[in-house]
């Protein structure tokens, strides 16, 4: 069975346009969280120290895509915790283990992010 079309849909191409917009939304309320601020201090603290010891373009390569794991990843933790703290406002060990996990989530991916960084710089002064 299908569905008869809508008379006002949208064209298609208009869908990664509102989609880039939506995007740029979560990015800009994910700025305003402190863990991403600092997930963003330390990107560019690790970029600046690629610069000065001469990281090559694959340790470059990889610490981008780690840096943007880890925003991601804090952008689904910090949703968890919005949607855990609209659907059980009170204390439970639910809500905890749910904003853990997230955490947790977090942790190893910056666990990561900090192994190669530290394994880059190592390489590149040796």
């Amino acid at each position: 069975m299908t569905t008869p079309p809508q008379k006002d849909a949208k064209p298609i191409w208009m869908h990664p346009v509102a989609a880039t917009g939506y995007s740029l939304a979560g990015g800009r309320f994910l700025m305003r969280q402190r863990a991403a601020q600092i997930q963003l201090v330390m990107g560019v603290v690790t970029a600046l120290l690629f610069l000065v010891v001469g990281v090559g373009p694959v340790q470059w390569g990889v610490m981008a895509a780690l840096f943007l794991a880890g925003l991601a990843t804090e952008a689904l933790n910090t949703a968890i915790e919005l949607l855990v703290d609209r659907v059980s406002p009170e204390i439970s060990e639910f809500a905890k283990h749910a904003k853990d996990l997230g955490s947790f989530a977090v942790g190893c991916v910056l666990l990561v992010f900090v192994g190669h960084a530290l394994w880059a710089l190592g390489s590149a002064l040796a």
